[in-house]
């Protein structure tokens, strides 16, 4: 088979009735729909055996998170290329194709993405990957078509190929061989920033990775943790400096978590004003978990920095996002790149 399409699946059963059939009706005789189950409990699994017989069906013992899931469920699938796609994703017809032509005919490209688009308000791009994602020097995302909570309306400003720092996990094709090469995602993740560490080596190895916009997909977004969750700010934070600590230089890296002790505190100062306490928590939590981790994580870091063929990745912005937003009200991918 070339191509496999693993959605995975905690609890999902509506969203699977809602969005598993434009996934089933978009896919040819080259590629295969799985549906892994991270251990759910909600009748998942029988759903699927009664109402989508010809959907391949893992089942795994317990929820390993989005990371980990992932994981275990490829492990055991031949596959050329394989897609990673969420459950609350609505797929058009032919919105494969254009993603398989271009790997094909570009060998040093690693992984791609579609343009995500809003399910709720299709006229805009959708939070969680855009039109392909960046990261700025000091560890904060963002895409073309995204930039904070600013989200733009697709106009098809961003309507063309280009290399970006990370591929959206909500919708993410990569080739079976780089996927392996550089080991998965990073099961300690859990969820949040595993896509963004995945890419980081892959891009440090001298791998390309693109957004290809010609292919459009659906994003509900948010659909396990809803912004604002402080268990989705926790992971957030704490996966973002885990990102940082294993991917950034030694000539970066000291510098950047020292800034990001004081960005990190004022965020939860922020939230503590305005009345967000499980989220400031969250931030102290987050902070305190990854220096308890940080010299679990040194193994990976230093293979990394092994492996890595090049540390200047032109697409990474060199500047401070927060400042170019904040300060120079600089509030679009167009306004930051030019």
């Amino acid at each position: 088979m070339k191509t496999a399409i693993v959605i995975l699946n905690w609890n999902g059963t509506a969203m699977l009735r809602r969005f598993l059939p434009s996934v089933v009706a978009a896919c040819d005789s080259e590629s295969e729909v799985v549906v892994a189950d991270n251990g759910s409990t909600d009748g998942s699994l029988r759903m699927l055996e009664t109402e989508f017989p010809q959907v391949r069906r893992i089942a795994l013992p317990e929820n390993y998170g989005f990371a980990e899931g992932y994981n275990r469920a490829l492990a055991g699938l031949e596959a050329e290329y394989y897609v990673l796609l969420n459950s609350d994703v609505r797929t058009e017809q032919g919105w494969l194709r254009p993603l398989i032509d271009y790997m094909d005919a570009h060998p040093e490209c690693a992984a791609c993405q579609p343009k995500l688009l809003s399910e709720r308000e299709p006229e805009k791009f959708e939070y969680a990957g855009a039109c392909g994602g960046f990261i700025d020097r000091w560890g904060y995302p963002f895409c073309r078509g995204r930039v904070f909570n600013t989200v733009e309306e697709d106009h098809g400003q961003y309507d063309t190929i280009v290399p970006v720092v990370w591929a959206s996990g909500a919708a993410l094709l990569i080739r079976r061989k780089d996927w392996e090469a550089v080991g998965g995602l990073d099961g300690r993740f859990f969820a949040h920033m595993e896509e963004i560490d995945l890419c980081w080596r892959l891009r440090a190895r001298g791998r390309q990775v693109v957004c290809i916009p010609e292919s459009r997909v659906y994003h509900v977004g948010g659909g396990t943790l809803a912004q604002g969750n402080p268990r989705k700010t926790f992971l957030n934070f704490r996966n973002n400096l885990l990102l940082l600590y294993k991917n950034q230089p030694d000539h970066l890296l000291r510098r950047t978590l020292c800034l990001r002790f004081f960005l990190d505190y004022l965020a939860a100062l922020k939230f503590l004003i305005g009345g967000s306490w499980g989220e400031a928590k969250a931030v102290w939590r987050a902070r305190q978990e990854f220096h308890r981790l940080r010299h679990t994580f040194r193994p990976q870091r230093e293979e990394n920095m092994r492996l890595a063929v090049t540390t200047n990745i032109p697409e990474i912005y060199s500047h401070s996002l927060l400042a170019a937003y904040y300060l120079k009200r600089r509030k679009t991918f167009s306004d930051l790149l030019p």
